[in-house]
């Protein structure tokens, strides 16, 4: 085989202008982009030349004959989840996701469906869902993965054991060799690369037969087993696992089998994470379709980062084993749990039923790699050695063996894994940011590699070997083995054009990692950065590629990524804005620090919904990074007019309110509300929402002598938009407040939290006023915020600007108004056969969670229906100019259609004011907050 090399030097433009020649139109060479997919889900950091997004085979044909042309390497991506550095690569990347995403057909007599390689898993899922039938291979990043993707690592998932590896599941493929060869695997039988193959597998027979396809989970290398005569020289499913370094897949036909009648999770608990790999081997007698392992390592961090609540009671443990089994009838179904709660040597088991419970606990083990990003001693963790597997009967002496490894490198690690398959993931503290770091990486992993070689095992699991792990299959092949490899690689891809660097002739395993390039940027910035020890690099760092953010969570109540579900761009990702940021630090592709272009034009999209802070598995708070970077732009410049006006708007509010009729009445004035928004930076397309002619503290002091005299004291937080805008949701407070048997307090002076400055990244004056406003709350009496933007502010930015002690205390007492009911025990008024669609604002479910609320709304009775997403508002971003497209697109996911498909007679629940100003912009329905809700039912009770 030939070296591989660039054999012309090309220009990134030069590129693009030969793919444009050759048909191609969709070719991105612009710094954000590349910088986007610089990296995938890895520790691994290579800035492409040029991003393509083919739209069809004859796109792929021709993008790979300019690469062959020219000697320029090319490397398939699907959703980019890749976590052994499979999906990077220096020349250029095709980006099946964006266009090559179709359901060509699906047959469910023949039980199998034809996709293009950027179909999402889930998506094929829910089209087969509809016969009664499913794609097998159920990965846990199945609501953003691509087929195609998983075709490149042989992916499985969690029910490998029901449905087999996507190598089980693949029918045949369409693909493209290196050689430019158009091939159809699965029904061609002769071809010049398939007699080659035929010569390379009668010459390494007896290696084949003892050194490949042991145990299920041997993934590492080429899975040449499938050649061999008595597997009838399958090549469609070698080529599964290839990782693309043999041919790029532009269609597949992929085998669908029956989803059962009934699944029945049962969870047992053992002492530890070994003794509970011990079990897997009985566990597997019972036929399962999952045997998941976990400890309580994980759960902890479940709890920390989203609640006690989050984790439904488990049975009496430190480790514990999920087990599914499935059946015709449910009888049938439980019967076989219990057989197994008893019959595996567990400490105690749980048999889990109802849906709820079940699909909360099965989100502890789909979340894990993104838990895992933050180890047991507060660090970063990474991948590299997070995919091992051995057969199963060994896997509870590997555990042990590898526990003590870890201890001797003195690191620690979140483990999990198909403990049924044998297979771990776990991602470890190495520390990559120290000097010595990259060399400790390269001990760690050659220890490791040598440690699951001795048990017989597989470098990877279901990830692939990537630039993590190829440099190692040394010490789990023989040379034999790799001469295989080899011949293989040369016969579909002599230039070596496909992948470069994976599997055959790898790059070191220590090239190209992301995080020791980073410099460390501490000084001067704006926020603490407490939970990164005042490291921006390792805030930004903290994105470890899983691409959750490309996912939709609406479903599920979640509301990340907004932007990107309404442009399926990756740069409008919070990944991808993560991946620019990061390469602004590093210098090279984004080369003009905080100012760059390519910085704002991934931040410009961003809604600083903080959705990402909590349904991020690893805590990435986009918002905060935008406002950081907004501060460091403009801090001593001249500002773009919305800083001025949107962000100062609780002055101008403060002023008006002085005169709201005459203020009101002049923006009625003909011509002068599309100037004045114009002017203000404004989308002219959006209203002027009219000040209240009395402000809430006015009809406070006004009704003075009304109010309750005795009771505990809380102290109401008046945000500006309460007080100027919509004082009737003040007066609702006060009055669910007082029902309560609670005494209503204010401040002397109306104060601000300093939201509309630091959403614009006004920090410094955002300080100072939230400084003032911690200062005034800090009475040590429970604040209630009624603004769910302005209540986060207080119990999360506040701690992170002002960074006081105060500020720690101010955020420890303020609460929302369903948790200060729910903590004083109230019984609301009766809400049944009341229908609700609620619009959770965005900081409320990401800074204090809802659940309070639906708690609340659920005692009380009331039919809700919480919608996930975003309203598309999000305080200013969806009024500025050139985002209104945007923002009428993302309340279009979720918003408008359940507001239009509800009867009139339905309330559209609603805290936030912008979700409020959304809903009457863009509809006839106008919105309510919980405290108008309740209020109006105390009143007529």
């Amino acid at each position: 085989m030939a070296p591989r090399s660039i054999t012309t030097v090309m220009s990134a433009q030069s590129v693009a202008d030969a793919v444009r020649r050759a048909g191609v139109s969709d070719v991105r060479v612009d710094s954000t982009s590349r910088a986007a997919y610089s990296s995938d889900a890895s520790l691994y950091r290579v800035t492409p030349m040029a991003v393509v997004c083919p739209t069809g085979p004859d796109d792929v044909a021709a993008v790979l004959e300019v690469c062959r042309g020219e000697g320029i390497p090319l490397t398939a991506r699907g959703a980019g989840t890749s976590v052994a550095g499979n999906a990077v690569g220096a020349g250029v990347i095709l980006d099946f996701g964006r266009h090559m995403n179709r359901i060509v057909s699906l047959d469910p007599q023949s039980r199998t469906a034809v996709v293009e390689p950027g179909v999402v898993q889930s998506d094929l899922q829910s089209a087969a869902a509809s016969h009664g039938l499913r794609f097998g291979p159920d990965p846990s990043t199945s609501n953003r993965c691509t087929i195609g993707g998983m075709i490149g690592n042989n992916a499985c998932g969690s029910r490998t054991l029901g449905y087999g590896r996507t190598s089980d599941n693949v029918v045949g493929t369409d693909v493209l060799t290196g050689t430019a060869e158009r091939v159809r695997l699965g029904s061609t039988t002769t071809s010049p690369i398939l007699d080659d193959l035929r010569g390379i597998t009668a010459s390494g027979l007896a290696t084949i037969r003892t050194e490949f396809g042991r145990f299920g989970r041997q993934v590492s290398g080429y899975a040449l087993e499938h050649l061999l005569p008595e597997n009838r020289f399958d090549v469609a499913r070698m080529l599964v696992g290839s990782e693309g370094t043999l041919a790029v897949v532009t269609e597949a036909t992929v085998r669908l089998v029956s989803d059962p009648a009934h699944r029945v999770l049962v969870v047992l608990g053992y002492p530890d994470i070994a003794a509970a790999g011990d079990a897997a081997p009985v566990v597997l007698e019972h036929s399962p379709t999952a045997c998941e392992g976990i400890d309580a390592r994980i759960v902890d961090v479940v709890r920390e980062r989203r609640g006690p609540s989050s984790v439904p009671p488990l049975p009496r443990g430190a480790a514990w084993l999920f087990v599914e089994v499935v059946g015709d009838t449910l009888g049938d179904t439980l019967s076989r749990a219990e057989a197994v709660g008893r019959g595996c040597g567990a400490l105690d088991h749980l048999v889990v039923t109802d849906p709820a419970r079940t699909a909360a606990l099965w989100r502890i083990r789909a979340d894990g790699a993104g838990l895992a990003g933050r180890s047991p001693a507060g660090l970063p963790a990474h991948s590299g050695w997070e995919d091992a597997a051995v057969p199963p009967a060994q896997l509870g002496d590997y555990l042990r063996d590898f526990d003590a490894l870890m201890d001797d490198f003195g690191l620690t690690g979140l483990p999990y894994g198909h403990f049924g398959d044998g297979c771990l993931h776990v991602r470890i503290d190495m520390p990559l940011d120290k000097p010595n770091g990259t060399a400790d990486f390269r001990r760690f992993l050659v220890a490791a590699a040598t440690l699951v070689a001795q048990y017989g095992g597989s470098l990877s699991g279901e990830h692939g070997d990537g630039r993590a792990r190829s440099e190692l299959l040394p010490l789990m092949y023989s040379q034999d083995a790799l001469r295989l490899f080899a011949a293989v690689k040369n016969a579909f891809d002599p230039q070596d054009i496909l992948n470069p660097g994976v599997v055959v002739d790898p790059r070191p395993l220590d090239a190209d990692l992301r995080v020791p390039a980073a410099p460390i940027v501490r000084r001067n910035l704006a926020l603490a950065y407490h939970d990164d020890g005042g490291n921006f690099t390792q805030a930004l760092h903290r994105c470890t590629g899983v691409g959750k953010c490309r996912a939709d969570n609406t479903s599920t109540g979640g509301v990340m990524c907004p932007s990107y579900l309404a442009t399926r761009e990756e740069k409008d990702s919070t990944r991808g804005r993560a991946r620019v940021l990061q390469e602004m630090i590093n210098g090279t592709t984004v080369t003009g620090g905080w100012r760059s272009p390519e910085v704002h034009d991934a931040l410009d999209l961003c809604l600083s919904c903080k959705g990402c802070a909590s349904d991020c598995p690893t805590g990435v708070d986009m918002a905060s990074y935008k406002a950081e970077v907004l501060h460091q732009s403009y801090s001593g410049r001249r500002r773009p007019a919305s800083h001025y006006s949107l962000g100062w708007l609780p002055r101008w509010a403060a002023i008006a309110s002085r005169l709201p009729r005459i203020a009101n009445a002049a923006m009625r004035l003909p011509g002068v509300a599309p100037l004045a928004l114009s002017a203000a930076g404004v989308d002219r397309r959006r209203q002027i929402p009219a000040f209240a002619t009395q402000t809430f503290r006015s009809w406070f002091a006004d009704t003075k002598l009304d109010r309750r005299r005795d009771g505990d004291p809380v102290l109401l937080f008046v945000d500006s938009f309460t007080n100027f805008f919509t004082p009737e949701v003040g007066v609702a407070t006060v009055a669910v407040l007082e029902s309560a048997g609670m005494r209503v307090e204010l401040t002397d002076k109306q104060v601000c939290c300093g939201l509309t400055w630091i959403t614009t990244g006004q920090l410094t004056a955002a300080r100072k006023i939230l400084g003032r406003t911690v200062d005034t709350l800090d009475r040590g009496v429970p604040v209630v915020g009624m603004e769910p933007s302005c209540t986060g502010v207080l119990r999360s930015d506040a701690i992170e600007l002002v960074d006081t002690d105060g500020a720690r205390r101010v955020a420890a007492t303020t609460r929302t108004l369903a948790e200060i009911l729910t903590e004083r025990g109230w019984s609301p008024p009766s809400l049944t056969g009341s229908a609700i669609v609620a619009q959770p604002h965005c900081h409320h479910h990401a800074v204090m969670g809802w659940g309070a609320d639906a708690a609340l709304l659920e005692k009380a009775g009331a039919d809700v229906e919480r919608l996930g997403g975003c309203c598309g508002l999000a305080g200013n971003f969806g009024v500025e100019k050139g985002h209104y497209e945007v923002s009428v697109s993302i309340a279009e996911q979720q918003l408008l259609p359940a507001v239009a498909a509800a009867p009139q007679d339905t309330t559209v629940l609603a805290d936030g004011y912008s979700c409020r100003t959304q809903l009457s912009d863009l509809s006839d329905r106008r919105g309510v907050h919980l405290a108008e809700l309740l209020a109006e039912r105390i009143h007529d009770a």
